[in-house]
């Protein structure tokens, strides 16, 4: 069959009717490589074929479908405008696909698009117990992939790492039959990211790195199980809340007090820009003994950075950077 195919790149299939259809090399490597399984948090997955009316919530998981150019499998995607500004990159890469809820959407809006795929997470998308899940869309025949980073709110996992954004990636690349796309692009990074740490200047020691995503009255930060956290331990330093067993969390102020980080790092998005949330640390008197705010010593990353997905290594070269700076 394989010899077949390398020599002719198409031959008519007679049918009962005596219609005749075109089968191209593509339909045959197609049919070829499914049904395909995927781990998706605590579920096994199966693709029979690819899905044709993808749609992806949150501006990280639609880089990630960008990333791996699939936007002819695309009929939109959610959970952007509500929050954050689309930008000009992103505009460039989702041509006319239209955003079709500004925030999570229902599952009626799923549906009026006709998807038949959603690229979705816990907190980027659903919410346990909420209307839209993999079990409220898989009746509709929407199937769910789960980003891996956010498994930890129905199951447990392994800390967060680099290898959460690699996953699913590969996974993404075997669902829509790009594997050696999503393998390229996957070592494409690996290697990005060894060649620039095997560079860095030593730390004497690594330096203690608050996130603050937003709150005044107590901060929300990412713990153990949150994208900074790789990205921190990448570039050289030490999460303060690395011992908090969740992703995204609201913490106690006294809890970072006695923490002292010497860093802070600010998520960028939504109506309070990262200087206002500056201005807010170092001019509220009970943070003034942290080292961090004492030195202003401040690193600010969009929230598409400190996210799951593309633009993840340019933000750990950005953190190590800072964190050198800082240090001297």
């Amino acid at each position: 069959m394989m010899t077949y195919i390398s020599h002719f790149k198409s031959r008519p299939l007679i049918l009962a009717a005596g219609l005749f259809v075109s089968v191209t090399q593509a339909d045959f490597a197609s049919a070829a490589h499914y049904p395909v399984q995927v781990q998706s948090c605590n579920r096994t997955v199966t693709f029979d074929k690819a899905p044709q009316a993808a749609v992806s919530n949150d501006v990280n998981l639609t880089e990630m479908m960008l990333a791996l150019h699939l936007q002819d499998h695309m009929v939109g995607y959610t959970g952007v405008s509500g929050w954050k500004t689309l930008d000009p990159t992103l505009r460039k890469g989702i041509g006319q696909l239209p955003e079709l809820s500004p925030k999570y959407p229902t599952k009626e809006v799923l549906l009026g698009a006709n998807a038949d795929f959603y690229f979705a997470g816990w907190n980027y998308g659903m919410r346990v117990g909420g209307g839209v899940t993999p079990s409220t869309l898989a009746p509709l025949g929407i199937k769910v992939y789960e980003l891996t980073e956010s498994c930890i709110h129905i199951m447990n996992k392994p800390k967060v790492s680099m290898n959460d954004l690699y996953k699913d990636l590969l996974n993404l690349g075997n669902i829509f039959n790009v594997e050696a796309r999503a393998t390229k692009l996957v070592a494409g990074y690996k290697k990005e990211l060894v060649s620039f740490q095997e560079k860095l200047t030593p730390l004497k020691k690594p330096p203690k790195v608050f996130v603050y995503d937003s709150g005044e009255a107590e901060p929300f930060t990412a713990g153990r199980y949150g994208m900074p956290t790789a990205l921190i331990e990448a570039a050289g330093g030490i999460n303060v809340a690395d011992d908090v067993n969740k992703s995204w969390t609201q913490i106690g102020w006294e809890s970072v007090i006695d923490r002292a980080p010497d860093i802070i790092v600010i998520v960028n998005y939504g109506d309070v820009t990262a200087q206002q949330k500056i201005e807010f640390l170092t001019h509220n008197p009970a943070l003034k003994s942290i080292p961090a705010i004492k030195n202003k010593h401040f690193v600010v990353l969009q929230y598409v950075e400190a996210t799951p997905g593309p633009r993840n290594i340019e933000a750990i070269k950005r953190l190590a950077t800072a964190f050198r700076r800082d240090a001297s």
